[in-house]
């Protein structure tokens, strides 16, 4: 194994001009000799996948904040900053999810309620009102014939459901989505809940100053005022002045009317409250295959 060794150290301190030999230079300086028992050092660690029962779990997605002014109502006047989720605020405008939203809340609210009398349901004789031949005129049943007035209704309504099905998370995207829009246009104006006050009197040219003052009124679309709870003097006045604007509770807002008027008034509570409770699409975490 000596000549071998050798040959190996003068070739790595020899220059060689022959391609060949600048090829195999490296993998002779490299030779493992058979005198030696050392084993060769490992450059990669094998790690059995399946060593321990328990996944690892990668830590949840990092949105950024959205930055949001505070106001205070009716004088509008800015009192802070607060921050929200970039999935809350922040999400694309998804026209397609709004639309399915929208007629979901239709199909909903429809009543369903019209409902006519079939023949059969009708009171009154069954004789027939005249022969079936002879009298040159057209054949007729009883006095409860679709053809005669007062009889039955061929193909009338009856009552049924109208409402169709939509799955949560999409109906959750699509209040996100709604908010998310009207924030990028500057048309949401939060509302400290410290901050919000009913307004001196229920009067409707009271309300009307108010909005057309700032901004907020018919000449700049209307406005919809979401409150936690029943505002006396603010409801009875937008009760006479429809036409500058109009104010929910949370329990009464949908999608529709997110989407409907020129600008959304809500409280701070109000908005976190929906986002809580439309927020079931949102992952936490996510599963990971990698195992320790």
């Amino acid at each position: 194994m000596a000549p071998v060794r050798g040959i190996a150290s003068n070739l790595t301190h020899r220059t060689v001009k022959d391609p060949l030999m600048q090829c195999l230079l490296p993998s002779l300086s490299q030779t493992r000799f058979l005198a030696t028992e050392t084993s060769l050092p490992s450059s990669q660690t094998v790690i059995n996948p399946f060593s321990s029962p328990y996944p690892l779990r990668r830590p949840p997605p990092i949105h950024p904040k959205v930055l949001t002014t505070l106001y205070s109502f009716p004088s509008l006047e800015p009192l802070g900053f607060t921050h929200y989720s970039s999935n809350q605020l922040a999400l694309p405008l998804r026209k397609d999810i709004l639309h399915r939203a929208v007629i979901f809340e239709a199909d909903s609210a429809r009543q369903g309620t019209a409902s006519t009398k079939h023949r059969s349901q009708v009171h009154g004789s069954n004789r027939k009102i005249r022969p079936q031949k002879g009298t040159g005129r057209a054949r007729l049943g009883n006095v409860k014939s679709p053809m005669l007035r007062g009889g039955g209704v061929a193909f009338g309504p009856h009552p049924r459901d109208f409402s169709t099905k939509l799955p949560r998370k999409i109906y959750d995207l699509a209040w996100r989505t709604a908010l998310s829009y009207r924030y990028s246009r500057g048309e949401l104006v939060v509302i400290d809940g410290d901050g919000f006050e009913d307004i001196e009197m229920a009067e409707p040219r009271w309300v009307r100053q108010i909005l057309e003052r700032n901004g907020m009124g018919n000449a700049d679309g209307r406005s919809l005022i979401v409150t936690e709870g029943v505002r006396p003097n603010l409801f009875g006045a937008l009760a006479g002045a429809g036409e500058q604007g109009r104010v929910k509770t949370k329990e009464d807002v949908d999608v529709k009317d997110l989407l409907e008027l020129g600008r959304i008034v809500v409280e701070k509570s109000v908005l976190d409250w929906i986002f809580e409770r439309h927020s079931s699409d949102i992952v936490r975490s996510l599963p990971s295959a990698v195992y320790t």
